[in-house]
């Protein structure tokens, strides 16, 4: 069969094929993922069919045809510009300025958009709530209890939920009153809200905190999205409690996920005869989520009491390591929270071989810990 060889295609540039690359039938967050890792960059998977055929092994010509489709391209360009006119930040898998605690997922997006304050998602306290979107008085009594009380102990908490009924825009409201910094993750494009009545407190989320999503712009909501959309809300945070769900409720989706991603999943328990109570009653009965009846187990259980590292402490930890690469280091996690090794790496410029000499050096002294996933913190 004949084919077209009027690829090679000219240049794009990065956004506007990693807008193409999400867009592409067929391929989903870890196959964008690893083609990115082999061929270095997405302009380089748009730039000429041969050479990805040659260094992608297997690669079905009904992917190579889906990847050259000039509407494709077409559509991503649309995409890129209304990004660009609505100062929407975007961010990549591979850049250190992705979430830090997402990009551990290896589902985790190869792309995001937001809109809001910036550095949110590097804090070192975030917390997703979730739950039924029947909430009752019982539920909403709670989340607005914990949250106030978490806030006058972490004011740099980061609440993170789904901007649906219920549970989730409780959470969204309480985080705003508290004046706590809060993120909506949507299951749908930045340039429209579900539900609809919720765009009054959206834009507010963006002047206190943050809309996000993996969607581009025209993307409309499905049930497959907020599927999809959970995994975000779990990914996002270090730790997910669930205020209130039924025994078969969206939101003992996300729980499941957070345990899937070594996150903490904590659950308000409720009457055995409550029906909104049912799924916690079941995480909690099951292992699956740790029993907490307020801000103060919570605090206790994350290990967040007194607000993190006081002051005095923060001095103390940046006047000990004598090693410049050990003090970039120690003060990179201080401002950053627990940070992947490779990010750790990128954001400082400093070799694979001195970050690990450095970070066994600060490991062996006691002042860093490492955890599961390649993942360093304070200890």
């Amino acid at each position: 069969m004949f084919v077209p060889t009027f690829f090679a295609m000219p240049l794009f540039d990065e956004l506007t094929c990693r807008i193409a690359l999400t867009c592409t039938h067929g391929v989903g967050p870890v196959i964008a993922r690893k083609l990115l890792a082999l061929m270095g960059s997405a302009e380089a998977i748009f730039a000429d069919r041969s050479v990805l055929a040659r260094n992608v092994e297997g690669i079905s010509d009904k992917l190579l045809n889906a990847f050259y489709a000039p509407e494709l391209i077409t559509q991503a360009q649309g995409i890129a510009t209304w990004v660009r006119e609505h100062c929407i930040d975007t961010y990549y898998v591979d850049d250190p300025r992705y979430p830090a605690l997402l990009g551990q997922c290896a589902d985790a997006p190869s792309l995001l958009y937001y809109k809001g304050k910036a550095d949110l998602m590097q804090r070192s306290h975030i917390l997703s709530v979730v739950g039924t979107r029947s909430v009752t008085a019982y539920g909403r009594d709670c989340c607005h209890r914990i949250i106030q009380d978490l806030a006058k102990a972490l004011p740099d908490l980061v609440i993170v939920s789904g901007l649906a009924y219920g549970v989730d825009v409780e959470a969204h409201s309480c985080a705003l009153s508290a004046g706590l910094d809060t993120i909506a993750v949507l299951a749908h494009g930045l340039d429209r809200i579900y539900p609809h009545v919720h765009r009054r407190i959206a834009a507010q989320i963006v002047g206190q905190g943050g809309l996000l999503t993996e969607y581009p712009c025209g993307t409309n909501p499905d049930r497959y999205n907020f599927v999809a959309r959970n995994r975000i809300i779990a990914g996002l945070s270090h730790a997910t409690l669930v205020i209130e769900s039924s025994s078969k409720g969206g939101s003992l989706i996300t729980a499941r996920l957070a345990n899937e991603y070594d996150r903490e999943t904590l659950a308000i328990p409720g009457r055995i005869s409550d029906r909104q109570s049912a799924g916690c009653n079941k995480l909690i009965a099951s292992s699956e989520a740790t029993c907490v009846n307020g801000a103060e187990d919570i605090l206790d259980y994350l290990n967040w009491g007194e607000g993190g590292k006081s002051g005095e402490e923060e001095e103390i930890f940046r006047d000990l390591p004598t090693n410049p690469d050990g003090a970039k280091i120690v003060d990179c996690l201080l401002r950053k929270g627990p940070m992947h090794i490779d990010q750790l790496g990128a954001i400082l410029n400093l070799s694979a071989a001195q970050l690990l000499n450095t970070l066994f050096e600060l490991e062996f002294e006691g002042y860093v810990n490492s955890l599961p996933g390649g993942i360093y913190d304070l200890r």
